[in-house]
């Protein structure tokens, strides 16, 4: 068997599952708080090969050896190791609507062990009843007058409560304030802070878990951590769209060539079976 022949292939598969991930990425482009993932690829530990012959090699006590031939190292392929949201801020842009929340980060603590800044969440609770975070604040009001997200999981507040309108004629303030129509304020809105969210398990519409299912802290009163919010504004994706599609071109051109290499190995198998290997 060809000693390239899997490499070729370990690189197609890893390049393939780049290509999906950056695919995703320009799809959500417009997404309201989407993070783009970013992925990492590592090759697999390369491997000595040795040729065992028949020669014995004496030793002082009287055993034999057999002599091992060193061939030379075999680089086993690469994978794709991991994917990682980028949590850096997206752009904030204005929808005029009066549930429409923008988280924007002023001051974020950097992670001793990880160096990666932390960052803040909307809290929701999710279908089991426990906390999902989003920093998409694309919120509205279901029948009954709770706040939800689009897909109605209902928006918590800093005691991890629902909260419930009359109707939409609310303002919440820089601070998380939330005034009803007679400018009483009726509560705050839950903020959760993350000081690593790389540890963070990432779903589908955007939300967000924590790996062993403990909440996260509040962000209120968090040592060095400083944010606002803006009403009528949502953050829009942090996706570049012209990087994600050079990268998604460079991922293509990758697997094409690694699909070059697997072909000429697929023909020089088929001329060995066929002419070399032929028995007169």
């Amino acid at each position: 068997m060809f000693k390239g022949f899997y490499t070729v292939a370990t690189g197609m598969v890893a390049q393939q599952r780049k290509t999906e991930i950056l695919t995703n990425n320009m799809a959500n482009a417009n997404t309201p708080g989407f993070k783009s993932d970013q992925t990492t690829i590592r090759s697999f530990p390369d491997m000595l090969m040795s040729a065992v012959n028949s020669t014995n090699i004496p030793t002082e006590n009287g055993f034999a050896i057999k002599n091992l031939n060193p061939v030379g190292a075999v680089n086993a392929g690469v994978y794709l190791q991991e994917t990682m949201p980028n949590q850096a801020q997206g752009q904030i842009y204005s929808t005029g609507l009066n549930t429409d929340i923008a988280l924007i980060n002023s001051s974020m603590p950097t992670d001793e062990a990880s160096g990666n800044s932390g960052q803040i969440f909307f809290r929701l609770e999710n279908e089991s009843g426990t906390e999902s975070y989003t920093r998409n604040g694309n919120f509205t009001l279901d029948g009954q007058g709770n706040l939800v997200n689009p897909q109605g999981l209902f928006v918590l507040d800093a005691n991890g409560e629902r909260m419930q309108f009359d109707n939409d004629n609310i303002r919440i303030s820089s601070d998380g304030a939330i005034f009803d129509e007679n400018d009483v304020q009726v509560g705050t809105l839950g903020v959760a802070f993350s000081e690593n969210p790389d540890v963070l398990v990432k779903r589908d519409n955007g939300l967000f878990n924590t790996l062993d299912g403990v909440d996260l802290p509040s962000a209120y009163g968090q040592a060095n951590v400083q944010f606002s919010m803006q009403q009528q504004y949502l953050e829009g994706s942090n996706v570049d769209a012209s990087k994600a599609m050079t990268d998604l071109l460079t991922a293509y051109r990758a697997f094409e060539a690694n699909q070059k290499v697997l072909q000429a190995y697929d023909k020089s198998m088929e001329k060995a079976v066929n002419e070399i290997g032929r028995v007169n």
